[in-house]
């Protein structure tokens, strides 16, 4: 649901029309998307958001509908059978259990709606946390700017506060979103009639500020890789030395353009604490005086990436300057050069595709990749998590539907 926020603004508005929104919430096998996807449709059949690239979407629609005309949350699972695969929905051979949660737009008391409403009006950049039982039949949602005052108070009862306030702590220090459970819970059905109590079972979706990617050298390799690296989600800063090469209108993608000597300024972003585990640095300058400090520094830090164009002839003084310098093997195997994935590139634009792969590679633990046809291997990093996430999930005890209407 969060990362659906942005793209719901005009459907939350006050008289606009009721919606779903479906989130998947547990996953196993090859799955197209990890926990935390989300699709909604509203009243009228309008769809935002995918859940699956196609496959189980007309089923997930209809459970929309269903949801918004009965005002109560269900689940439901879509998984993989051999005897008749195209029926239940997922031929690539994985489940999907998906919640799904109607929403009443300017509704007071539809806590998922104010807390929608308040996440579109808040800094697109600025952290965020939405948690909702996916245990009990009522619309819930609370949006966490932090657990300082116990927030999720109004999601669990005093029993289970401890243990769940723990988990979600967890899940929002790694980021990503993950399904946490604890017991003893509220009765199921939300009523003291003497039932077994159930587990609590929450789903915390986490927005992170976006990750950085440093771009070092202003050039036509950097303009291509800045461009690449855009899509991706990153927040790019290129800098340079060099003024008169440095120019913004140059970048225009670009979230910043600076100019400074690129080693001083890698070291005051990280004394300032703006650099950190998710992000990346690329070293395109060509310049020794600009390369070695640089990647003196960059190696010294806890980054994700950190890459240097340049030929072999050029990777091999780089390093004997840098072990010159005192770097230590184990910093200097984490050096990515020469940069990016061997895939015959020779363009900018080509040059940027191998780097912004390598990326991808190295970020989902991917560090020979080759051809999926040559490959044999899961499609997927684990499934149901994303890099910096955590997974709490359990199997379903929803049963597979087998026909694309919830009954």
């Amino acid at each position: 649901m969060l990362t659906l926020a942005d793209q719901l603004a005009e459907w939350l508005e006050p008289g606009a029309q009721p919606f779903a929104v479906a989130t998947v919430v547990g996953a196993s096998g090859s799955v197209p998307r990890p926990v935390g996807t989300a699709m909604a449709v509203r009243a009228d059949g309008a769809v935002v958001g995918s859940l699956s690239g196609g496959c189980v979407e007309a089923a997930v629609h209809a459970a929309a509908l269903d949801a918004i005309a009965v005002g109560e949350c269900h689940r439901e699972t879509f998984g993989y059978s051999d005897d008749d695969a195209f029926a239940v929905g997922l031929t690539c051979g994985g489940s999907l259990e998906v919640h799904v949660q109607p929403v009443r737009p300017g509704d007071p008391d539809d806590p998922a709606a104010v807390a929608l409403a308040r996440l579109v009006t808040a800094d697109v950049g600025a952290p965020a946390a939405l948690v909702r039982r996916l245990d009990v039949a009522r619309p819930t949602a609370v949006l966490l700017p932090d657990l300082s005052d116990n927030p999720l108070r109004g999601l669990v009862d005093d029993g289970a506060l401890p243990a769940v306030s723990a988990q979600v702590a967890a899940v929002l220090r790694a980021g990503g979103a993950a399904t946490v459970h604890a017991a003893p819970g509220v009765p199921a059905g939300a009523c003291d009639d003497g039932a077994p109590e159930e587990p609590v079972t929450l789903l915390v979706e986490t927005r992170l500020a976006p990750p950085r990617f440093v771009v070092v050298g202003a050039n036509d390799f950097a303009g291509a890789l800045v461009r690449a690296v855009h899509l991706l989600g990153y927040r790019v800063t290129l800098v340079d030395a060099r003024e008169v090469f440095a120019a913004p209108r140059r970048f225009p993608q670009a979230d910043e353009v600076v100019v400074d000597w690129p080693d001083r300024y890698l070291a005051a972003e990280a004394a300032a604490g703006r650099l950190d585990a998710r992000t990346a640095v690329a070293v395109l300058t060509h310049d020794v005086k600009f390369d070695v400090p640089t990647l003196r520094l960059a190696l010294g830090l806890p980054l994700a990436y950190v890459g240097a164009m340049g030929s072999r002839r050029s990777h091999a003084q780089r390093v004997q300057a840098l072990r010159d310098e005192g770097v230590t093997p184990d910093r200097l195997a984490r050096l990515r050069s020469p940069i990016g994935l061997d895939l015959g590139a020779v363009t900018p634009e080509e040059v940027a595709v191998s780097v912004v792969a390598e990326l991808v590679a190295v970020r989902y633990g991917r560090d020979a990749p080759v051809p999926l046809s040559r490959t044999d291997g899961p499609l997927h990093a684990a499934t149901g998590t994303t890099p910096g996430t955590t997974s709490g999930t359990t199997p379903s005890t929803t049963r597979t539907k087998e026909h694309p209407r919830w009954t």
